[in-house]
């Protein structure tokens, strides 16, 4: 489990993105007050003291290739403002941003501009199509830009749209579509582009809930087939539980948490992610892994056997809420640990947070 306290990068090798103490500081001058920042003046001082806004302090993410980074946090969390520096479209006050090893801050115009055209796409939550190119148009528009003709990036479009569901809408305009569908149509755009990075900045927030589980979905479907390095940005904790192979909670701009989603829910890191994870179905996030005893050599006398990936809803329904059992969990066939069922019924209990309110409750 890669359950990482405050503000430190996942241990892993090798990230396809680092964020390194990055800081971004709005106002009229930021270098002048970057100081002040770094000494740990709080946003509140920095704002009524020196009428600058603090939006990020000492970020430091490491973002692995093939997998989903969800950056997650309430309104005003910094987190829009996070995904947007990795691209450019953001200058930081301070800070690296590594694509690959590469620091990004180095690059002039045409380096940007190959970065954002082919290492990097971005869905958007308003979907941003144009209203007078058809349905194949806007999903193959990145080849357009790169100067493929009208004809072959609609044809490239018509592809993917088929893969995400739409296919027979490519004669369509934007407009004749349904939300749900538009957004699909932003997917395939940022699957034709072929960038290994997808940025996905409150991609499926603006559907109705059962088109955005949907949606979801096909995301997870979508990434155990392609494997791309995804940074998806949310503020609704069990979407990001959904998805997340590695989750960064916010607050005020600051890294509050991060790590493996599972480690997070058992052991929050103060009372602030407490309250946050406090509202959330345990039974249907936790998997058995998170509350199994490792070990390739079970007792004898278990009731049977249970996947390690299996969730803990799932468990209940096999053993039909029996708490007076052993199970031994195995992970592709093997055994590597068991569970007492009393473990897990004590998973199930959220530990009392110490802020007074469920911040997660809040939009």
């Amino acid at each position: 489990m890669d359950m990482t306290e405050g503000n430190d990068p996942a241990e892993e090798s090798d990230p396809k993105v680092s964020i390194r103490n990055l800081y971004k500081i709005f106002g009229d001058d930021p270098a002048s007050v970057l100081a002040y920042a770094q000494a740990g003046m709080s946003k509140a001082e920095l704002l009524a003291e020196h009428s600058h806004v603090l939006g990020l302090r000492d970020i430091n993410v490491d973002m692995q290739a093939g997998e989903i980074t969800v950056i997650m946090g309430l309104s005003g969390s910094g987190k829009s403002t996070l995904i947007r520096h990795l691209n450019r479209l953001i200058e930081p006050t301070a800070g690296q941003i590594l694509v690959d090893g590469d620091d990004v801050m180095t690059y002039g115009p045409l380096e940007l501009r190959e970065l954002r055209q082919t290492r990097m796409s971005m869905v958007f939550q308003k979907f941003a199509l144009l209203p007078h190119r058809t349905v194949a148009e806007n999903a193959g528009m990145a080849l357009a830009i790169r100067g493929a003709s009208r004809a072959e990036a609609a044809e490239e479009g018509g592809r993917w749209l088929a893969r995400v569901g739409l296919e027979g809408y490519g004669d369509y305009l934007p407009a004749q579509l349904s939300g749900g569908m538009q957004q699909r149509v932003g997917l395939a755009r940022a699957l034709a582009s072929n960038a290994e990075i997808m940025l996905m900045d409150e991609a499926f927030s603006a559907l109705d809930p059962l088109i955005r589980t949907e949606m979801q979905n096909l995301l997870v479907e979508l990434q155990n087939e392609l494997h791309k390095t995804i940074v998806f940005i949310t503020h609704d904790l069990d979407e990001a539980l959904k998805l997340a192979d590695h989750l960064v909670i916010l607050k005020d701009g600051e890294i509050v948490q991060q790590g493996e989603p599972q480690g997070i829910v058992m052991q929050p890191a103060d009372g602030y992610v407490t309250d946050f994870v406090g509202d959330i179905n345990r039974a249907r996030v936790l998997r058995v892994r998170s509350v199994m005893t490792p070990t390739d050599a079970p007792a004898d006398g278990a009731a049977g056997e249970i996947d390690c990936d299996a969730t803990l809803e799932q468990m209940i329904a096999l053993t039909g809420g029996d708490t007076s059992q052993n199970y031994i969990v195995t992970r592709d066939g093997d055994p590597v640990g068991e569970l007492d069922m009393k473990d897990l019924v004590k998973a199930l209990a959220p530990e009392t947070g110490t802020t007074g309110t469920n911040t997660a409750a809040s939009p």
